[in-house]
Protein backbone atom coordinates (compact mmCIF):
# COMPACT_ATOMS: atom_id res chain seq x y z
CA UNK A 1 0.00 0.00 0.00
CA UNK A 2 1.47 3.44 -0.73
CA UNK A 3 1.73 5.94 1.83
CA UNK A 4 -0.77 8.90 1.44
CA UNK A 5 0.16 12.06 0.60
CA UNK A 6 -0.42 14.62 2.92
CA UNK A 7 1.46 17.21 1.54
CA UNK A 8 0.35 20.66 1.20
CA UNK A 9 0.25 22.92 -1.92
CA UNK A 10 2.62 25.06 -1.92
CA UNK A 11 5.19 27.11 -4.41
CA UNK A 12 9.33 26.62 -3.95
CA UNK A 13 11.19 23.67 -4.00
CA UNK A 14 9.64 20.23 -4.94
CA UNK A 15 10.87 16.99 -5.27
CA UNK A 16 13.05 18.49 -8.43
CA UNK A 17 14.81 20.58 -6.02
CA UNK A 18 14.79 24.14 -6.32
CA UNK A 19 14.01 25.49 -9.59
CA UNK A 20 16.38 28.12 -11.49
CA UNK A 21 14.22 30.43 -12.10
CA UNK A 22 10.84 30.56 -9.38
CA UNK A 23 8.15 32.10 -10.82
CA UNK A 24 6.07 29.93 -7.89
CA UNK A 25 6.95 31.86 -4.58
CA UNK A 26 6.35 35.73 -4.04
CA UNK A 27 9.36 36.48 -2.29
CA UNK A 28 11.32 39.42 -2.79
CA UNK A 29 13.76 38.93 -6.77
CA UNK A 30 15.95 41.96 -5.73
CA UNK A 31 16.88 39.88 -2.13
CA UNK A 32 18.58 38.60 0.07
CA UNK A 33 18.55 42.30 1.63
CA UNK A 34 22.47 42.19 2.27
CA UNK A 35 22.44 43.33 5.97
CA UNK A 36 19.83 40.71 7.11
CA UNK A 37 21.86 38.32 5.16
CA UNK A 38 24.87 39.37 6.86
CA UNK A 39 23.03 39.59 10.49
CA UNK A 40 21.39 36.00 9.83
CA UNK A 41 24.96 34.31 8.53
CA UNK A 42 26.34 35.98 11.84
CA UNK A 43 23.78 34.25 14.45
CA UNK A 44 25.21 32.96 17.21
CA UNK A 45 24.23 28.97 16.88
CA UNK A 46 25.32 27.42 20.07
CA UNK A 47 23.04 29.25 22.40
CA UNK A 48 19.16 29.26 22.88
CA UNK A 49 17.66 32.90 22.35
CA UNK A 50 15.83 34.80 25.53
CA UNK A 51 12.88 32.68 25.56
CA UNK A 52 11.18 35.84 26.28
CA UNK A 53 12.50 37.44 22.94
CA UNK A 54 12.80 40.73 25.23
CA UNK A 55 14.92 43.09 23.33
CA UNK A 56 13.45 41.33 20.44
CA UNK A 57 9.96 42.34 21.18
CA UNK A 58 10.97 45.78 21.97
CA UNK A 59 12.76 46.52 18.64
CA UNK A 60 9.60 45.36 16.42
CA UNK A 61 7.09 47.06 18.81
CA UNK A 62 9.52 50.32 18.30
CA UNK A 63 8.94 49.73 14.37
CA UNK A 64 5.34 49.92 14.57
CA UNK A 65 4.50 52.24 17.55
CA UNK A 66 3.45 49.81 20.16
CA UNK A 67 3.65 48.38 23.46
CA UNK A 68 6.04 45.42 23.83
CA UNK A 69 3.65 42.72 25.16
CA UNK A 70 1.68 43.32 22.21
CA UNK A 71 4.38 41.26 19.73
CA UNK A 72 3.62 37.59 19.82
CA UNK A 73 6.56 35.93 17.96
CA UNK A 74 5.63 33.06 15.70
CA UNK A 75 7.43 30.39 13.89
CA UNK A 76 6.36 31.39 10.36
CA UNK A 77 3.19 32.67 9.26
CA UNK A 78 1.53 29.24 9.19
CA UNK A 79 2.44 28.29 13.22
CA UNK A 80 0.86 31.30 13.79
CA UNK A 81 -2.24 30.67 12.00
CA UNK A 82 -2.48 27.09 13.99
CA UNK A 83 -1.85 28.76 16.79
CA UNK A 84 -4.52 31.43 16.65
CA UNK A 85 -7.04 28.71 15.96
CA UNK A 86 -6.06 26.65 18.35
CA UNK A 87 -6.58 29.19 21.13
CA UNK A 88 -9.97 30.24 19.44
CA UNK A 89 -11.26 26.80 18.81
CA UNK A 90 -10.86 25.49 22.37
CA UNK A 91 -12.08 28.80 23.54
CA UNK A 92 -15.54 27.21 23.61
CA UNK A 93 -14.90 23.62 23.49
CA UNK A 94 -17.52 21.04 21.90
CA UNK A 95 -19.33 24.13 20.81
CA UNK A 96 -20.00 24.43 16.30
CA UNK A 97 -17.45 27.38 15.12
CA UNK A 98 -16.82 29.12 11.85
CA UNK A 99 -13.88 30.68 11.11
CA UNK A 100 -14.46 33.62 8.32
CA UNK A 101 -12.33 33.70 5.03
CA UNK A 102 -12.37 35.90 2.41
CA UNK A 103 -13.17 35.10 -1.11
CA UNK A 104 -9.92 33.85 -2.15
CA UNK A 105 -7.12 32.85 0.29
CA UNK A 106 -4.22 31.30 1.81
CA UNK A 107 -4.75 27.56 2.48
CA UNK A 108 -3.35 27.68 5.81
CA UNK A 109 -5.87 29.43 6.94
CA UNK A 110 -8.86 26.98 6.28
CA UNK A 111 -6.52 23.71 6.92
CA UNK A 112 -6.15 24.98 10.11
CA UNK A 113 -9.87 25.61 10.92
CA UNK A 114 -10.76 22.17 9.33
CA UNK A 115 -7.90 20.29 11.70
CA UNK A 116 -10.02 22.00 15.05
CA UNK A 117 -13.40 21.07 13.42
CA UNK A 118 -14.33 24.46 12.44
CA UNK A 119 -16.38 25.39 9.35
CA UNK A 120 -15.04 27.96 6.81
CA UNK A 121 -17.54 29.79 5.28
CA UNK A 122 -17.06 33.47 3.43
CA UNK A 123 -19.14 35.58 5.61
CA UNK A 124 -20.29 36.02 9.18
CA UNK A 125 -23.71 34.18 9.38
CA UNK A 126 -26.46 36.46 10.77
CA UNK A 127 -27.60 34.08 13.52
CA UNK A 128 -24.28 32.67 14.41
CA UNK A 129 -21.22 34.14 16.08
CA UNK A 130 -17.88 33.54 14.49
CA UNK A 131 -14.74 32.31 15.89
CA UNK A 132 -12.20 33.75 14.13
CA UNK A 133 -12.10 36.13 10.75
CA UNK A 134 -9.06 36.58 8.39
CA UNK A 135 -8.48 39.49 5.54
CA UNK A 136 -5.56 39.56 3.37
CA UNK A 137 -4.32 42.61 1.43
CA UNK A 138 -2.39 42.73 -0.79
CA UNK A 139 -5.01 39.32 -1.31
CA UNK A 140 -3.71 35.54 -2.02
CA UNK A 141 -2.81 34.97 -4.68
CA UNK A 142 -4.11 37.82 -6.91
CA UNK A 143 -2.19 40.59 -4.99
CA UNK A 144 -4.79 42.69 -4.74
CA UNK A 145 -6.70 44.98 -2.31
CA UNK A 146 -9.26 43.01 -0.99
CA UNK A 147 -12.93 44.00 -1.36
CA UNK A 148 -14.18 46.20 1.02
CA UNK A 149 -11.98 45.44 3.72
CA UNK A 150 -12.74 48.07 6.18
CA UNK A 151 -16.49 46.97 5.28
CA UNK A 152 -16.06 43.33 6.14
CA UNK A 153 -14.02 44.01 9.46
CA UNK A 154 -17.14 46.50 10.60
CA UNK A 155 -19.35 43.97 10.27
CA UNK A 156 -18.16 41.65 12.73
CA UNK A 157 -19.32 41.01 16.09
CA UNK A 158 -17.75 42.82 18.85
CA UNK A 159 -15.32 40.51 20.56
CA UNK A 160 -14.67 38.82 17.69
CA UNK A 161 -11.27 38.06 16.97
CA UNK A 162 -9.91 39.09 13.28
CA UNK A 163 -6.66 38.82 11.93
CA UNK A 164 -5.13 41.15 9.02
CA UNK A 165 -2.30 39.09 7.26
CA UNK A 166 0.11 41.64 6.08
CA UNK A 167 2.65 39.55 4.45
CA UNK A 168 2.66 41.87 1.19
CA UNK A 169 2.22 45.37 2.66
CA UNK A 170 5.77 45.36 2.42
CA UNK A 171 6.14 44.41 -1.01
CA UNK A 172 2.62 46.72 -2.05
CA UNK A 173 3.57 48.15 -5.41
CA UNK A 174 0.46 50.88 -5.48
CA UNK A 175 -1.68 51.90 -3.14
CA UNK A 176 -1.98 51.93 0.28
CA UNK A 177 -4.40 49.68 2.95
CA UNK A 178 -7.70 50.81 3.34
CA UNK A 179 -8.36 52.47 6.25
CA UNK A 180 -9.14 50.00 9.45
CA UNK A 181 -9.56 49.91 12.94
CA UNK A 182 -5.70 48.57 13.48
CA UNK A 183 -6.17 48.80 16.87
CA UNK A 184 -9.06 45.88 17.37
CA UNK A 185 -6.97 43.93 14.90
CA UNK A 186 -4.03 41.10 15.17
CA UNK A 187 -1.82 41.99 12.33
CA UNK A 188 0.43 38.86 11.04
CA UNK A 189 4.34 40.01 9.25
CA UNK A 190 5.80 38.13 8.14
CA UNK A 191 9.42 39.74 6.91
CA UNK A 192 11.09 36.71 4.98
CA UNK A 193 9.10 37.58 1.66
CA UNK A 194 9.86 40.97 1.97
CA UNK A 195 13.83 40.04 2.74
CA UNK A 196 13.77 37.55 0.15
CA UNK A 197 14.87 34.89 2.43
CA UNK A 198 12.11 32.92 2.92
CA UNK A 199 14.32 29.99 3.88
CA UNK A 200 14.34 31.85 7.42
CA UNK A 201 10.94 30.58 8.85
CA UNK A 202 10.62 33.67 11.52
CA UNK A 203 7.39 35.96 11.67
CA UNK A 204 5.23 37.89 14.41
CA UNK A 205 1.82 39.34 15.06
CA UNK A 206 0.70 42.53 16.65
CA UNK A 207 -2.41 41.97 18.88
CA UNK A 208 -5.10 44.29 19.15
CA UNK A 209 -4.62 47.44 22.45
CA UNK A 210 -6.87 45.22 24.34
CA UNK A 211 -5.95 41.89 23.97
CA UNK A 212 -2.99 41.29 26.96
CA UNK A 213 -5.59 38.40 28.16
CA UNK A 214 -5.05 36.54 24.80
CA UNK A 215 -1.60 37.11 24.36
CA UNK A 216 -0.82 35.57 27.70
CA UNK A 217 -3.06 32.34 25.76
CA UNK A 218 -1.19 32.08 22.99
CA UNK A 219 2.28 32.19 24.84
CA UNK A 220 0.87 29.11 26.57
CA UNK A 221 0.20 27.20 23.22
CA UNK A 222 3.18 28.14 21.98
CA UNK A 223 6.02 25.88 21.99
CA UNK A 224 9.50 26.81 24.12
CA UNK A 225 11.96 28.99 21.80
CA UNK A 226 9.60 29.21 18.41
CA UNK A 227 11.98 31.13 16.80
CA UNK A 228 15.94 30.06 16.82
CA UNK A 229 18.74 32.32 16.46
CA UNK A 230 18.87 32.39 12.95
CA UNK A 231 15.04 33.88 12.95
CA UNK A 232 15.75 36.11 15.64
CA UNK A 233 18.55 37.90 13.59
CA UNK A 234 16.31 38.76 10.32
CA UNK A 235 13.59 39.87 12.51
CA UNK A 236 15.89 42.11 14.36
CA UNK A 237 17.39 43.19 11.12
CA UNK A 238 14.01 44.22 10.05
CA UNK A 239 13.40 46.39 12.63
CA UNK A 240 16.41 48.31 11.74
CA UNK A 241 15.96 51.71 9.40
CA UNK A 242 18.87 50.73 6.81
CA UNK A 243 16.72 47.97 6.30
CA UNK A 244 13.43 49.13 5.83
CA UNK A 245 14.94 51.37 3.37
CA UNK A 246 16.51 48.67 1.19
CA UNK A 247 13.03 47.09 1.20
CA UNK A 248 11.31 50.57 0.21
CA UNK A 249 14.44 51.10 -2.30
CA UNK A 250 13.55 47.97 -3.81
CA UNK A 251 9.94 48.86 -4.97
CA UNK A 252 10.70 50.58 -7.93
CA UNK A 253 13.45 47.83 -9.34
CA UNK A 254 10.08 45.60 -8.83
CA UNK A 255 7.42 47.77 -10.47
CA UNK A 256 10.02 47.62 -13.37
CA UNK A 257 10.61 44.17 -13.58
CA UNK A 258 7.03 43.75 -13.42
CA UNK A 259 5.52 46.16 -16.08
CA UNK A 260 8.07 43.92 -18.34
CA UNK A 261 6.84 40.85 -16.98
CA UNK A 262 3.38 41.87 -17.76
CA UNK A 263 4.11 42.86 -21.09
CA UNK A 264 6.31 39.33 -21.84
CA UNK A 265 2.79 37.53 -20.47
CA UNK A 266 1.17 39.70 -23.27
CA UNK A 267 3.42 38.74 -26.40
CA UNK A 268 2.83 35.19 -25.47
CA UNK A 269 -1.43 35.55 -25.38
CA UNK A 270 -1.24 34.76 -22.01
CA UNK A 271 -4.26 36.68 -19.98
CA UNK A 272 -3.20 38.72 -17.04
CA UNK A 273 -5.25 40.06 -14.11
CA UNK A 274 -4.52 43.74 -12.22
CA UNK A 275 -2.48 43.32 -9.06
CA UNK A 276 -1.14 45.96 -6.27
CA UNK A 277 1.70 43.74 -5.97
CA UNK A 278 4.83 41.97 -6.33
CA UNK A 279 2.68 39.20 -8.21
CA UNK A 280 -0.17 38.21 -10.39
CA UNK A 281 -2.51 36.21 -12.29
CA UNK A 282 -1.50 34.68 -15.36
CA UNK A 283 -3.62 32.43 -17.90
CA UNK A 284 -1.77 30.77 -20.04
CA UNK A 285 -3.12 29.99 -23.39
CA UNK A 286 -2.73 26.26 -23.57
CA UNK A 287 -4.77 23.10 -24.28
CA UNK A 288 -2.33 20.94 -22.53
CA UNK A 289 -2.20 23.34 -19.14
CA UNK A 290 -0.82 20.55 -16.76
CA UNK A 291 1.41 19.36 -19.49
CA UNK A 292 2.67 23.04 -19.99
CA UNK A 293 2.99 23.07 -16.20
CA UNK A 294 5.59 20.08 -16.05
CA UNK A 295 7.26 21.28 -19.63
CA UNK A 296 8.36 24.36 -17.95
CA UNK A 297 9.48 22.98 -14.62
CA UNK A 298 11.28 20.15 -16.77
CA UNK A 299 13.10 23.26 -18.22
CA UNK A 300 13.81 24.93 -14.49
CA UNK A 301 10.98 27.41 -14.77
CA UNK A 302 8.06 26.93 -11.90
CA UNK A 303 4.70 28.56 -11.55
CA UNK A 304 2.16 28.22 -9.09
CA UNK A 305 -0.53 26.50 -10.39
CA UNK A 306 -3.78 27.94 -9.26
CA UNK A 307 -6.49 25.16 -8.92
CA UNK A 308 -5.72 24.92 -4.92
CA UNK A 309 -7.46 28.50 -4.81
CA UNK A 310 -10.00 27.67 -6.56
CA UNK A 311 -9.02 28.97 -9.94
CA UNK A 312 -8.06 26.40 -12.32
CA UNK A 313 -5.87 27.18 -15.77
CA UNK A 314 -4.06 29.92 -13.87
CA UNK A 315 -0.83 30.54 -12.69
CA UNK A 316 0.20 32.92 -9.86
CA UNK A 317 3.70 34.79 -11.02
CA UNK A 318 6.02 36.15 -8.67
CA UNK A 319 7.69 39.00 -10.26
CA UNK A 320 11.52 38.19 -11.38
CA UNK A 321 14.45 39.78 -13.00
CA UNK A 322 15.21 40.21 -16.91
CA UNK A 323 16.88 36.84 -17.09
CA UNK A 324 13.87 35.18 -15.70
CA UNK A 325 11.39 36.23 -18.22
CA UNK A 326 13.68 35.67 -20.66
CA UNK A 327 13.97 31.97 -19.77
CA UNK A 328 10.74 31.45 -19.58
CA UNK A 329 10.05 33.44 -23.03
CA UNK A 330 12.88 30.93 -24.66
CA UNK A 331 11.34 27.43 -22.69
CA UNK A 332 7.57 28.75 -23.92
CA UNK A 333 9.29 28.85 -27.20
CA UNK A 334 10.67 25.73 -27.25
CA UNK A 335 7.00 24.24 -25.76
CA UNK A 336 4.85 26.00 -28.19
CA UNK A 337 6.88 24.95 -31.04
CA UNK A 338 6.90 21.04 -30.46
CA UNK A 339 3.21 21.10 -30.08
Amino acid sequence: MSEPDFTPTHGGPDALGAPAHDFSTNANACGPCPEALARVRAADATRYPDPAYTALRARLAALHGVEPWRIVIAAGASEFIRRITAWVAQEDRGAHGEVVLPATFYGDYAAAARAWGLQVVRAPQAARRPRLAWCCDPSAPQGQAQPGLAASIAALPEGVPCVLDRAYEPLRLEGELAPARLDRLWQMWSPNKALGMTGVRAAYAIAPADAQEAVGALLRLGASWPVGAHGVAMLSAWAEPAVQAWVRDSLSTLREWKAAQLALCARMGWQTLPSVANYHLAQPMATDFAGLLAGLRAEGIKLRDCASFGLPGQVRMGVLPPASQAALHAAWQRLAGAN
